[in-house]
This record gives structure tokens, C-alpha cells and sequence, in this order.
């Protein structure tokens, strides 16, 4: 009846999560690269910059923190679980930059 087993057979896990943090970091990127170049559109102003410097900060941290996630799954054969300071830290980072980017583009 698909009991569990005691050993745990990781499979392919590790390997969708590393895509997924990388597919994640692409659409960060994405977001800010929009997100800039709506702000530079047309003539930049002060609030628009500061936006644009906000977004650039966000994206920074997000890609640390999924460089350091993507590198912890390759590394080891067993993956530890993600510290829940840090998950806290990759969703305010997503959440922030899509606030910035839409104030951007809006």
C-alpha cells in the first residue's frame, strides 16, 4: 500500500529543486531587468532611481541566497533543509522585488 520506508531514496528531488531555484533566479532577473528599464524609460527621476537601486538590492540578495541554496544541494548527497531564516529572507526578497517592479512599471 506504498508504506514508508525507513531509508530515504532521494531520487530526483535534489535535482527539481536546483532548477527551480535557478528558474526562480531567472524571473528575479527578469522582473528587474523590466523593472529598470521602465524606470529609465523616457527620462529618470529621483523616485525612480531609488526604486531601480531597491530592485537591484533585492535581486542581489535573492541571488545570494539561491547560490548559496543551489550549491548546499550540490554539494551534499543528503541536502540539509533550508534554514527558515533564510526561506524567510528568499520570500521577503521575491515579495519586495514584485512590489518594486510593479511600482516601476505602474
Amino acid at each position: 500500500m506504498g508504506g514508508v520506508s525507513g531509508d530515504r531514496d532521494p531520487g530526483l528531488q535534489p535535482e527539481r529543486t536546483r532548477l527551480a531555484w535557478r528558474r526562480t533566479t531567472l524571473s528575479s532577473t527578469v522582473a528587474t531587468v523590466l523593472g529598470v528599464k521602465a524606470a529609465l524609460h523616457g527620462g529618470a527621476s529621483a523616485p525612480a532611481i531609488v526604486a531601480c537601486a531597491a530592485c537591484c538590492g533585492l535581486w542581489l540578495g535573492f541571488l545570494a541566497l539561491a547560490h548559496h541554496r543551489i550549491r548546499a544541494l550540490s554539494s551534499a548527497s543528503v541536502p540539509l533543509a533550508l534554514h527558515p531564516g533564510r526561506a524567510a529572507a528568499a520570500a521577503l526578497c521575491t515579495v519586495a522585488l514584485a512590489v518594486c517592479a510593479a511600482a516601476l512599471v505602474l
